[in-house]
């Protein structure tokens, strides 16, 4: 057999131990992201998306004053965090921070009990669907019109390069979801 016929059939059982991996990935970003989303600098930073989002801005007190009490990571304005708290902002950011922990710990849960690998997993399939929504809902996912003549759609700023990242939490959702379904198939035959 030639080497690249036995390259060729090692990377092909790849999968197997893929699908573990794609878990173990979601599991972490849903942990570090909802770790962070009890720091101030985190829970300020969905504020654009919370607050123009016609199914989430009623979480916040002024949705429509957002604009003026914008930081950058790393800076501390006392009077915009003194807003920011008022606002709800660090409230909202604080549950959906219990709710991303809780679906990491659904998808780890996996091995233990498919029955809850596939809640994680669906959990995390619906996730990037309300994420995605962020592209229409949120000017701020566009580059801004500032005299470049690359602003707007399909220009994506910063937050909206990281609102279509979740594409790829998306796609291995659907992986983690029909893992675990195959294997109560197999439990319940």
């Amino acid at each position: 057999m030639s080497r690249f016929k036995l390259t060729l059939q090692l990377l092909s059982k790849l999968d197997t131990p893929g699908v573990t991996l794609i878990r173990f990935a979601i599991a972490v970003v849903f942990l570090w992201i909802g770790a962070l989303k009890f720091i101030p600098y985190e829970a300020d930073s969905i504020t654009p998306f919370v607050a123009n989002s016609p199914v989430m801005s009623f979480f916040y007190e002024h949705p429509e004053d957002y604009k003026a009490h914008l930081t950058h990571e790393g800076e501390l304005v006392p009077e915009k965090r003194a807003w920011q708290a008022a606002n709800n902002t660090y409230g909202f950011s604080h549950g959906l921070g219990v709710v991303e922990i809780a679906i990491a710990l659904l998808v780890l849960a996996n091995p233990l009990s498919r029955r809850l690998g596939l809640l994680g997993g669906l959990l995390s399939f619906g996730t990037p669907l309300v994420t995605f929504s962020f592209l229409i809902t949120t000017p701020e996912a566009w580059v801004p019109a500032l005299g470049d003549a690359h602003h707007g759609f399909p220009y994506l700023s910063g937050a909206g390069r990281l609102v279509l990242k979740d594409i790829l939490m998306f796609a291995g959702a659907v992986v983690i979801i029909a893992d675990s379904a195959r294997s109560l198939l197999r439990e319940n035959a």
